[in-house]
């Protein structure tokens, strides 16, 4: 850590100090008891979980005095070794400066690669730049007071501090997250930017429900309110829902369309996920929260282990993975500031309590060029606005609607009626060349084989040379459509890495572990590098771009995944071929591609195999029964 500023240590006790008479006047003593302390009734989600933004601010923490944050430096009198650990309704920052690791993989480039990543009118730049929006200090170190919402107009932040309901211990997870919040400022000042536009939204559906507004802040541990967000194991969205997850709840996901990115159809699956877990763990709050991020199933096991050894079953008692221990202290820390962000020196924009979204039908499939002409907004705004829209239109089979900013709806539903449902997507006809299928067709459109198929009402994939097929194509360039899911993963692959770029055209039977192996690269930095989950297939053809450092970097072109094994866990093997067996079965059974089966045993691709017949296989021990 770099030295501290003089007076930070004695900047940070002056603004926390007052915890203690809060904690005081909440709580009385309570006798003693064993640590760690029990929590109280309280909930839980589903999805991956993001971890703070990526930018430069972040990844090196303004740091506090000393190696480590004792309760004393913040004016904190913690509680005694074994001693009782003391809950308040506004929490207390204590020990433990640990910066949070990790973020999810968005599939567009993170504001320090010079990309917003909010919605729109929430631009992110680096703390330098934001100077002049931030508060001015107050010649203490402390920053003035945000400015009130216009006049007569109620503040939002007011209504959440109101639904706060959770209690918050004085644990020292929680002391780690909160010192890491005062630490960076900067951080929620920039995720309150980019809730603006949505967070009223969300704050009304969580009231609808009677849930405590803690919930309407669980997409600032998510994703940061980054709609786009991604991470390595598949969620995706402000709320980081993964597919399996999705599907269950009855959001849609196609070629067109994600719902788990749909702001409005997001919140909706969540909170009815929410709901479900809160009821299934019997009315608390904290082992919900803990499921929505670890699965039911691990905190169903953890507490069943807890009870055959006779040990308490709340939250702060179960051994659960490290992220989900560290995500519902995490929530705590955030609603804490947010219940009082004067005591942590940190200042809230205020966002007025006014209705900002409206949800417009569509009547059908509409190209967001013509939408967003007709809204009178930049298509990419509009995009900001409909995050789970993939392509340069809506889809086909709905939702038929739009998410728009309250002021542009009505001179939208009013222009949209003017035009014909036909008029709102252009079609094209395509003569069939000889050779060409409809997979071929459907990728120089931009539009699905289903799509083809459907408005030609062909039913295989049987088409002929010269027949003549309707299309619906885009009324505008690919450059127009820049928040596209193509769109965001070129900008995402054409992003900068190391000091060179190759790009590995994927071969039969290769995999992400595979092309990391013998590139030298981690998987999770190539999956980062082109947007793609760690479970996400490859298809052969498929470009994947690879970034290598000049001076020990490995050659342009892949070796063999079998040479990048280390000797003490590479066997050689020879198996048996039976009965059914094909290359790209034996392949996935042993974890190798194809292509390393074809040049170890001198075969061709498509050649017959016979049973009885000897392969030789090079295998990586550990990776054998795994996953």
């Amino acid at each position: 850590m770099g030295k501290p500023h003089p007076g930070a240590g004695a900047a940070l006790a002056a603004a926390l100090a007052a915890l203690l008479g809060a904690c005081s006047a909440h709580n009385p003593a309570r006798p003693p008891q064993p640590a760690p302390p029990a929590a109280p009734a309280s909930g839980s989600t589903a999805g991956g979980s993001c971890l703070p933004p990526v930018s430069a601010a972040e990844r090196t923490p303004r740091p506090l005095p000393g190696a480590r944050i004792q309760a004393a430096e913040l004016g904190l009198a913690g509680p005694a070794a074994g001693g009782p650990a003391q809950r308040c309704g506004a929490p207390a920052p204590g020990t433990g400066p640990a910066p949070l690791a990790g973020a999810p993989v968005p599939p567009e480039p993170a504001p320090d690669d010079g990309e917003r990543d909010g919605p729109p009118h929430a631009s992110d730049q680096p703390p330098a730049a934001t100077a002049a929006a931030r508060p001015a200090n107050a010649g203490d170190g402390t920053p003035r007071a945000a400015e009130p919402p216009p006049s007569g107009v109620p503040n939002l932040w007011d209504r959440i501090r109101a639904g706060l309901r959770l209690p918050v211990p004085d644990h020292p997870r929680v002391r780690r997250e909160l010192a890491w919040l005062i630490r960076n400022p900067d951080y929620l000042e920039r995720v309150s930017r980019r809730a603006r536009p949505f967070l009223r939204h969300i704050v009304a559906e969580v009231e609808a429900r009677d849930m405590p507004l803690e919930i309407a802040l669980l997409p600032v541990v998510e994703s940061a309110f980054q709609p786009f967000a991604y991470s390595h194991g598949r969620a995706a969205g402000i709320w980081q829902i993964i597919p399996g997850t999705a599907r269950r709840l009855g959001v849609r996901m196609s070629w067109w369309y994600d719902g788990r990115r749909d702001i409005v159809e997001s919140t909706r699956a969540a909170l009815d996920y929410l709901e479900r877990l809160h009821a299934h763990f019997g009315g608390d709050w904290l082992l919900a929260l803990a499921a929505y991020n670890a699965g039911e199933g691990n905190v169903d096991r953890a507490i069943a282990r807890n009870r055959r050894r006779g040990r308490p079953t709340d939250f702060w008692h179960l051994r659960l993975p490290r992220e989900t221990r560290t995500y519902v202290p995490r929530l705590l820390a955030v609603a804490a500031v947010v219940r009082e962000p004067a005591r942590y020196g940190i200042a809230l924009a205020p966002i007025p309590d006014e209705p900002h979204l409206a949800v417009v039908p569509t009547g059908g499939q509409i190209d967001l060029a013509l939408a967003a002409r007709l809204a009178d907004m930049t298509l990419e705004d509009l995009y900001r606005y409909n995050p789970g829209l993939n392509r340069w239109a809506t889809d086909p089979h709905g939702p038929h609607r739009l998410v728009l900013p309250r002021d542009r709806a009505a001179a939208f539903e009013a222009r949209l009626a003017e035009i014909p449902p036909h008029a709102r997507v252009r079609w094209t006809r395509h003569r069939v060349r000889r050779g060409e299928t409809l997979g071929h067709i459907a990728r120089r459109y931009r539009v699905t084989v289903a799509d083809i198929r459907r408005v030609n009402r062909i039913r295989g994939h049987l088409i002929r040379a010269g027949q003549s097929l309707l299309i619906p194509v885009a009324s505008q360039g690919r450059a127009a459509y820049s928040l596209s899911a193509d769109a965001r993963r070129a900008r995402l692959r054409a992003t900068p890495r190391g000091d060179r770029k190759v790009v590995h055209r994927v071969r039969r039977g290769d995999t992400l572990w595979d092309i990391a192996r013998a590139y030298g690269v981690s998987v999770r930095r190539l999956a980062r590098w082109n947007g793609l989950a760690l479970r996400d297939p490859l298809r052969p053809g498929d470009t994947l771009v690879v970034w290598l450092r000049d001076g020990g970097a490995r050659a342009a072109r892949p070796v063999s995944a079998a040479a990048v094994l280390p000797e003490e866990t590479r066997r050689t093997i020879h198996y048996v071929v039976r009965r059914g067996d094909s290359l790209s079965r034996i392949a996935r059974r042993f974890r190798v591609s194809v292509r390393d089966l074809v040049r170890w045993n001198g075969l061709r691709l498509g050649d017959y195999l016979r049973p009885g017949q000897r392969l030789k296989v090079h295998v990586d021990v550990t990776r054998l029964g795994t996953g």
